[in-house]
């Protein structure tokens, strides 16, 4: 005798009712909240509005899961549905973004990642930006050790001294050596260039659409951060810099096939 139950095991019929109950959540979040939140994460800057296949695609969501969150979010003007049925952000969205920009502390982010920045290497961390011809430090933790380099917040130094500073050229487009080796490595390491008894570790740091914002550093004197030392705490100053890139460029991974620009000038 047949089952007069349907049978909802099938990939095709989870599908139809929306059921991705495979996906990965986080430890005690609520899956709807994840969905609905990666909905709205899909917008990129370039887009105006998506269509709902489009939206489906770049979710990994059917489209009965994507069509019933979208509704959901316009009910609250957090997506809006045009005429054509392509879907744009709403004003509930621009304001969140507002607030956040109203709001936001560059020191929030990046202080907590050199922090531990010096926690790993045990040397100074410390985050430059450009201004003009100069490199400024915007952030810095003081390392542990009794002798250490000191920098001074605010402090203005020369681009072409130093690594924080020839990263920053680098990833600015600068021409020649050393710079198309530092573009290539992704990283600078600089043994007694602008203070004989200083050496440095650099790495850039890039925001949206790899717009380049600055370089985080570790520095110390060269007596013990010789280059042997420098090159192997490379790869830790490197993770640093991709960390803050992700957080200030609001991203969660890096896009695929992306290539860094070649602006430097700073922006939250």
């Amino acid at each position: 005798m047949r089952n007069s139950h349907q049978d909802t095991s099938s990939p095709e019929l989870k599908a139809q009712a929306g059921d991705t109950g495979s996906e990965p959540s986080a430890a005690g979040g609520v899956v709807a909240v994840t969905r609905a939140l990666r909905l709205l994460e899909a917008f990129g800057m370039d887009d105006a509005f998506l269509s709902l296949a489009e939206l489906s695609r770049r979710t990994g969501m059917h489209k009965t899961t994507t069509l019933r969150l979208a509704r959901t979010l316009a009910a609250d003007h957090y997506l809006v549905q045009r005429e054509d049925g392509a879907w744009r952000l709403g004003r509930a969205a621009g304001w969140l973004g507002a607030c956040y920009q109203a709001t936001f502390d560059v020191h929030d982010l990046v202080e907590p990642v050199l922090r531990d920045l010096t926690i790993q290497t045990g040397e100074s961390a410390s985050f430059y930006v450009r201004e003009g011809d100069l490199r400024t430090c915007l952030a810095r933790v003081d390392g542990p050790r009794t002798i250490r380099h000191h920098v001074r917040v605010g402090l203005g130094l020369p681009l072409n001294l130093g690594a924080p500073g020839r990263v920053i050229l680098a990833f600015s487009g600068e021409p020649g050596e050393p710079y198309e080796s530092i573009r290539q490595r992704g990283y600078h390491l600089s043994l007694g260039e602008r203070e004989p008894e200083v050496s440095s570790v650099s790495a850039p740091v890039f925001g949206l659409h790899w717009k380049l914002l600055g370089s985080v550093c570790i520095s110390g004197p060269t007596s013990r951060l010789s280059e042997p030392v420098l090159l192997a705490l490379s790869q830790t100053v490197m993770q640093a810099a991709n960390q803050l890139s992700y957080a200030l460029g609001g991203r969660r991974k890096p896009t695929v096939g992306a290539a860094p620009a070649r602006s430097s000038a700073w922006h939250p």
